[in-house]
């Protein structure tokens, strides 16, 4: 990595945990403009809403990017253009992966290759769930979500220059 290079920071936890409050409040106070690149999709009532409202949470301040799938793209897209960025979360962009077909160990290939090649000077904060600590899935789809999410997470977590876990609101940092 150049040396002017963005620094990632990559933040794992369980569901609600207070990861995404964690890194918006990192990337606050980060200089200059600020990106929020989301993996959710509206799909039904209540994912809409919900997406409303972090939306409102967020305001003005921020610039956001949906993207479900190619989130490597956006990140190529928009490198140097924001003191932060933050992307949430790797675990709903793997089930986005996962439902279209696409091919998730390349797609997770390209991921760590934008943010590895980005010009910076921003931070990344890269948001997902941790997986592992849970009961190992009945049926073959989640049994497979959970092992690429493992893969993703591990992969992330070596190229990223923090890592964060975020429990009960408390980031306890671990690398």
């Amino acid at each position: 990595m150049k040396e002017d290079a963005g620094r990632i920071v990559f933040i794992l936890g369980g569901a609600k945990s207070g990861k995404t409050g964690f890194a918006l409040k990192k990337a606050a106070l980060h200089p200059g403009k600020k990106a929020y690149i989301a993996t959710a999709q509206p799909l039904d009532t209540e994912m809409t809403e919900r997406i409303e409202r972090h939306r409102a949470e967020r305001g003005a301040s921020w610039d956001t990017y949906e993207e479900p799938l190619k989130i490597s793209g956006v990140i190529q897209e928009i490198d140097g253009r924001y003191g932060a960025i933050v992307i949430d979360c790797l675990t709903l962009w793997i089930s986005n992966l996962l439902h279209s077909r696409a091919e998730v160990p390349s797609e997770s290939e390209a991921l760590v290759s934008a943010l590895k090649g980005m010009r910076g000077p921003s931070e990344t904060y890269i948001i997902s769930n941790e997986v592992g600590w849970g009961i190992v899935p009945a049926n073959e789809l989640a049994r497979e979500f959970r092992d690429h999410a493992g893969a993703i997470n591990q992969h992330m977590a070596e190229a990223a220059d923090e890592v964060y876990l975020v429990t009960a609101g408390i980031p306890l940092k671990i690398k």
